[in-house]
């Protein structure tokens, strides 16, 4: 069998098995889910900022110069590493060690 035609066979299997669809039903929700959450999160810090500019504005505290805008926006840029963080932790594991057993599995079976 030549080449390229052995990587077909694989790739059918890679697609044939109910582990894959599992797989890319599983990356998709998790990323689905994790841009829905950035994207709210985002989006609504700018509705704040455009619908009540005065509440992004008001210091923390008597005195202070970090407002709540600043505030706002540290917390999101940590949470958003974090987020991404947990993202690549659960891809390196989980999501790769599924994609190892598969593409194993369907090379198995063509040779």
């Amino acid at each position: 069998m030549s080449t390229n035609a052995s990587q077909n066979a694989v790739y059918a299997r890679i697609r044939k098995n109910p582990r894959f669809a599992e797989l890319v039903s599983k990356r998709q929700g998790f990323a689905t889910l994790l841009s829905v959450i950035v994207l709210t999160i985002f989006y609504g810090f700018f509705m704040v900022v455009a619908f009540n500019p005065n509440l992004i504005g008001q210091r923390l505290s008597e005195g202070s110069y970090v407002t709540v805008g600043i505030a706002a926006e540290l917390f999101m840029f940590i949470f958003f590493w974090l987020l991404t963080a947990y993202y690549v932790k659960r891809a390196n594991s989980e999501f790769d060690d599924m994609t190892t057993e598969i593409v194993r599995d369907a090379a198995k079976e063509v040779k």
